[in-house]
């Protein structure tokens, strides 16, 4: 059952990267959609511990991909509002607020916040001006509704992003670097499908963001299947904890 997941996934991504290379997105919409429910099924299958916030993530996130193939299929407008836009955007915002509650779970916050002050200032700060300069590129294409959804699309992005990096400082392991290495790749694939979108048309752009996409979820199903693991000074305060005990 895992080889032929595994070797399903594969000719999926092969099909969604070459449906977007000559620029046929009915056929790549369907062929993503496809690929998320199949690596929904190899999550279930294969991970043994498996953790409900990152399980809604896969299932919410897959429902958004249909939300978006029956788009394709059946594209209408609905008294001149495109409900599938933002049907489809609320589903991907809930799908990454459920992976950084599960991110969040696993962090100390306390100790972050009395350890590290400055670099989460920082990181706040370049949130914030990240945020405002992309969806500034959507500001004469959009109206006022989709404007709100695109802002608040990219904060939940860039708030992913930067717990991912704070949940690598708090535990430095390989669990916690393929989740970073996965978040990055999603920022990066959503930001070029942003600019491909409003800035410039160029289909190379959709094949990047498409192999972003591709990369990015096998390092999500990657760190799903390991268990965070206590760096050396994680141990050494455990081990304090036991004497003390």
């Amino acid at each position: 059952m895992k080889r032929l997941l595994i070797s399903l996934l594969l000719c999926l991504s092969v099909l969604f990267i070459t449906f977007q290379f000559y620029e046929q997105e009915l056929f790549a919409s369907g062929v993503r959609a496809a690929f998320l429910l199949a690596l929904t099924s190899l999550y279930i299958h294969e991970v043994k511990t498996k953790r409900f916030y990152f399980f809604m993530f896969l299932i919410t996130y897959c429902l958004a991909e249909i939300v978006n193939f029956t788009s394709w299929l059946y594209p209408r407008d609905f008294n001149g509002l495109d409900l599938y836009y933002f049907i489809g955007n609320s589903l991907f915002i809930t799908a990454y607020l459920f992976l950084i509650v599960q991110v969040m779970k696993s962090i100390n916050t306390k100790s972050l916040l009395k350890t590290y002050p400055f670099h989460i200032a920082i990181l706040v700060v370049l949130d914030v001006f990240c945020v405002v300069i992309v969806t500034a590129t959507t500001e004469e294409t959009l109206v006022t509704s989709q404007y709100v959804m695109e802002f608040l699309y990219n904060s939940v992005i860039m708030v992913l992003v930067s717990v991912a990096l704070l949940n690598y400082i708090h535990h430095d392991n390989k669990k916690a670097m393929n989740l970073l290495i996965g978040t990055i790749f999603i920022v990066f694939s959503e930001v070029i499908q942003l600019a491909y979108f409003y800035v410039v048309g160029f289909n190379f752009l959709n094949v990047i963001c498409s192999l972003f996409f591709v990369i990015a979820f096998l390092f999500f199903y990657l760190q799903a299947r390991l268990k965070n693991e206590l760096n050396s000074e994680q141990y050494h305060e455990a081990s304090l904890q036991e004497l003390e005990a």
